[in-house]
């Protein structure tokens, strides 16, 4: 049994109430406004439903995260970094990319990125929290990805990929961007993928995770008063 959130105020449950089956399930109901967002994600939480279901939010345990000085970037990627042509710029088109990552998913196997979801990460992006990598060939957007940074913490959301490698140079550009300009400690990657494994990623347990959290996010991110412990 998981509980169910009223949309205010701002709280969820510990932790530890977090289902084993399905992993990490944590809470249903609650908002999507940047305040119960931002409150999640800087306790390690994230929403996750489909378009239909009621909002659910999820904190599993292992986790997968990408610390920089573990990004893998295998010869072919290397190769491709500096020969396909295909040029990266930052926070250029958000919404673009969100959208992108959304009718890929829907094409492969349905998505969660619905139209409420969209609306509540652009608020995140015009608010200075939400960004994104496009991958462009020529005026084409061919690949990229978005998530959510937060102090020295990169909370990754979705990517897509139209040409071969696109989202894993958008991955690369994202943690030498952040590593220059945000001191950036890791990217979080939620859920485990072989796709992102092959690039360094990996699992260390919910416990390790939140324990990152709390020193690579600074005080000003610290949940309202309102929150439940």
């Amino acid at each position: 049994m998981i509980d169910w959130l009223a949309p205010c105020p701002v709280g969820f449950p510990a932790l530890d109430n977090a289902l084993e089956t399905p992993n990490g399930l944590l809470a249903a109901g609650g908002d999507l406004t940047p305040e119960w967002l931002l409150a999640a994600y800087r306790r390690g939480i994230f929403p996750w439903f489909n378009e239909d279901d009621p909002i659910l939010w999820w904190s599993p345990d292992p986790r997968m995260v990408l610390f920089p000085d573990e990004l893998r970037v295998r010869r072919s990627l290397a190769k491709r970094l500096r020969n396909s042509g295909m040029t990266a710029t930052f926070d250029q088109a958000f919404e673009a990319v969100m959208t992108q990552c959304a009718a890929q998913r829907e094409a492969q196997e349905g998505t969660w990125i619905s139209s409420d979801i969209i609306q509540a990460y652009v608020a995140l992006h015009q608010l200075g929290h939400g960004h994104s990598v496009e991958i462009w060939e020529g005026d084409t957007l061919v690949g990229g990805l978005y998530g959510i940074l937060m102090g020295r913490v990169f909370f990754g959301e979705s990517m897509f990929s139209i040409r071969p490698d696109s989202s894993k140079i958008a991955l690369v550009r994202l943690v030498e961007w952040l590593s220059a300009h945000h001191d950036l400690a890791l990217v979080d990657c939620q859920m485990h993928t072989a796709h992102l494994a092959s690039m360094g990623a990996r699992d260390i347990s919910r416990d390790q995770f939140n324990a990152l959290l709390e020193r690579h996010i600074p005080p000003y991110f610290q949940e309202p008063s309102t929150l439940r412990r």
